[in-house]
């Protein structure tokens, strides 16, 4: 693995300028995009998600180091789409109908571009029409459904059912989460699975798409 201990470094710490700095000097040195996705700013993110974990880094740490990992990634985008490269995983991912809350799922969504997977954010009040869109549009492997408020919470279900009405829910998988959402609601709505963390998010995409390669 060729690790830019420098991008890493950056991220680790959240200084979005350092990332970008750091960034610019791997490309000027001729590394690869993809190499510097892959070698240095996941296992960073990685990094970052094992931090919360332990309950040494806390939403301030994730907000700054997925800042810093998209700084680096503003770089990065462009020479991917030049060079006819994709992510092997993509995610759209948004706040349902009637719910404005994006903290949690903005920390979700970086989690999961540094974790090197293709994030569509679609932001908040998603109506499940535009989910249904989106997945039309974009054909991801995952979509993410937040929501920090009981009383959104039922439209979640309502996507999940436009998603299987417009006959694509069978070709995504879909995650739930958000502080009222519990497991059982997962269930009881027809996700496919439920987190109560960024970093458990992807793992569970992980082990989800796993799946389906098996």
């Amino acid at each position: 693995m060729a690790l830019d201990r420098n991008i890493y470094d950056a991220i680790l710490n959240g200084n979005a300028k350092q990332a970008y700095a750091a960034t610019q000097a791997a490309l000027a040195a001729g590394a690869e995009p993809m190499t510097l996705i892959q070698d240095s700013m996941v296992p960073a993110m990685d990094a970052v998600g094992k931090l919360f974990e332990c309950e040494e880094y806390f939403v301030p740490e994730l907000l700054l180091a997925g800042r810093a990992m998209k700084t680096s990634m503003e770089l990065l985008k462009p020479l991917l789409s030049a060079a006819g490269q994709k992510m092997a995983v993509r995610v759209i991912i948004g706040t349902v109908k009637g719910d404005l809350h994006d903290i949690g799922k903005n920390i979700v969504a970086s989690m999961m571009e540094g974790s090197g997977f293709e994030v569509i954010d679609l932001g908040t009040d998603v109506t499940p029409e535009k989910f249904v869109n989106a997945v039309r549009e974009n054909n991801p492997h995952v979509v993410c459904l937040s929501a920090l408020l009981t009383v959104t919470m039922q439209a979640m279900k309502t996507t999940i059912d436009a998603l299987e009405t417009a006959g694509v829910r069978a070709q995504v998988k879909v995650l739930v989460g958000g502080a009222p959402v519990t497991s059982q609601y997962a269930r009881e709505i027809g996700a496919d699975g439920y987190s109560d963390n960024a970093s458990g998010a992807v793992s569970l995409v992980k082990e989800l798409l796993g799946q389906l390669a098996a």
